[in-house]
């Protein structure tokens, strides 16, 4: 080790949770690190495209919204959690605000849009479709000038000292050096793991890396089995896969299989193409399986030209980039990887159960999304629970609330099986999508843990980013089958062929520590 740093706070990731903590940190007087594996401007926050929900809008309450949360999620939402969200919104909007994001506006208002599952139109967007990017360009600015920040670093490992955090080792990718960097609290908001999968709206950057880390340092984690695959993505041979907002389908577009006949209504005849997203995306993936196809048609083809350049900037350019009109041509889209709804156990604080050690935005699980997140509720859960990190720790509440307590009935991986062969990151993602996807079984969950079992058993010391970046969807894929294997109902996101309904017995969370033995909480 070359040298040592002291803080008061490390935070890992440069997110819109992350960089948020941190502002809000320094501005208390704390002495912070921020750490990023890549430029301070990539993270997940710069493609979310949707926006941000907020019940702000005249006849709206965040009791409704409360109930949005409630239902979408399936029978799993932690409600003093969502009740906290929803009612924390318009505070931390106005904090946005006062941070420079600029909300679309017309004559005077803030402009609100409709996405699927929402009883109202509530959604908050910017630039059109670029509202994470409005907020990331507008945090990252703040915080440049604000406190240190660490380009091109990953997390190696958390450091823990007599049971409680103590600091963050990093390796730095443009040196080649390990370094210790101390400080009494880490916050980790490191984004998802959309990366474990072939098909993902994700950035490059989302490997889970957060998750990987704070299970190996005795966190717990939960919920991995619930990855939300987004019904509407462009995907075409040979280009990056491209999100088509769910608020496309919020202001009235529609889907059709390759037959020409609209289907959401044989799915869900009340929310039709606003149902919620496990709902749509299984119906596409049946629709294809039945045509043969390898997408579905979404069409909002009673829109012209100018109003979807100006509702929808980034998406309307990028379907010309692709031969495509959106106001002339049926968009071929289909269903891919896009939110990892668990993560790393936290209270309502972003405590985790290491003393120390707090965990804010896709990385963490707070409980608010359940087993199928509400749309455009992601942006929001990190801005309410980051704040409130921030003020346990420069502020706590009297009486200080507790740190959770760990999970008596937690359980560990499966033992490792080594076989010598060292996967691909392509060789994961491959055996992810057809094993753990959208639609699962008994003997693919079976054969996904195994294989992966061996593969993790032979993976060597990283020595790389992408060395480091393979650790992390094998840890987070590991947790993801093992906890689909053993969550034997269909819930939410998380869909079996051999348990396809929901079961009152598993209105349960499963729950992983290290070195745990146990069953499920």
């Amino acid at each position: 080790m070359t040298s040592r740093a002291d803080y008061d706070l490390i935070v890992v990731g440069s997110g819109i949770a992350g960089l948020y903590a941190a502002i809000q940190a320094k501005e208390e007087g704390a002495r912070v690190l921020v750490v990023t594996k890549a430029g301070i401007g990539e993270a997940s926050t710069r493609y979310a495209q949707g926006g941000i929900a907020a019940a702000v809008g005249e006849g709206d309450s965040p009791e409704e919204h409360l109930q949005d949360t409630l239902e979408a999620g399936a029978g799993l939402v932690d409600e003093e959690a969502a009740r906290i969200l929803v009612y924390e919104a318009a505070d931390r909007i106005a904090d946005l605000v006062r941070y420079g994001v600029q909300f679309d506006s017309s004559n005077g208002e803030v402009s609100l849009g409709r996405e699927a599952a929402h009883s109202r139109s509530r959604i908050l967007h910017a630039r059109g479709d670029a509202t994470g990017l409005e907020i990331e360009l507008s945090l990252s600015s703040l915080a440049q000038r604000e406190v240190v920040i660490l380009e091109h670093t990953l997390a190696d490992r958390l450091l823990v000292e007599g049971g409680r955090i103590a600091g963050v080792e990093v390796f730095t990718r443009t040196t080649g050096e390990h370094r210790i960097y101390t400080a009494g609290t880490v916050v980790l908001a490191t984004g998802g793991a959309g990366q474990m999968y072939r098909t993902t709206t994700n950035p490059l950057i989302s490997t889970g890396d957060g998750v990987a880390i704070a299970y190996e340092a005795g966190a717990e984690v939960l919920d991995m089995e619930f990855t939300q695959f987004h019904p509407t993505a462009l995907v075409i041979p040979g280009q990056p896969v491209f999100l088509i907002s769910e608020a496309v389908r919020g202001e009235g577009a529609l889907l059709f299989n390759t037959r020409g006949e609209r289907f959401m209504t044989k799915y869900d005849p009340t929310r039709a193409e606003l149902a919620p997203r496990d709902v749509v995306a299984r119906a596409a993936v049946r629709e294809m399986a039945e045509t043969g196809a390898a997408h579905v048609l979404l069409d909002i083809t009673d829109r012209d030209d100018a109003w979807l350049a100006a509702r929808f900037p980034q998406i309307y350019a990028k379907c010309l980039e692709a031969g495509l009109d959106m106001a002339r041509d049926r968009v071929p889209v289909s269903p891919a990887a896009h939110y990892t709804m668990g993560g790393v156990r936290t209270n309502t604080w972003g405590e985790t159960t290491l003393p120390g050690l707090f965990v804010v935005g896709e990385a963490a699980c707070t409980g608010v999304h359940g087993a199928n997140r509400l749309a455009s509720n992601s942006l929001l859960e990190t801005v309410v629970f980051a704040h409130r990190a921030v003020e346990r720790l420069l502020h706590p509440p009297s009486p200080v609330p507790p740190p959770p307590e760990p999970a008596t009935n937690a359980i560990d991986l499966a033992p490792l099986d080594p076989d010598g062969h060292v996967p691909t990151a392509a060789e994961v993602k491959e055996l992810m999508w057809q094993d753990v996807g959208i639609v699962r079984s008994g003997e693919s969950l079976q054969r996904a843990s195994s294989t992966l079992r061996r593969w993790a058993a032979s993976i060597p010391r990283p020595a790389d980013r992408d060395g480091y970046e393979l650790r992390s969807i094998v840890t987070c894929a590991r947790l993801a089958s093992e906890a689909a294997l053993l969550r034997e109902e269909s819930r939410g996101a998380h869909y079996r062929t051999d348990f396809p309904e929901p079961l009152d017995d598993w209105r349960r969370h499963i729950v992983f520590r290290k070195d745990a033995a146990g069953g499920t909480a």
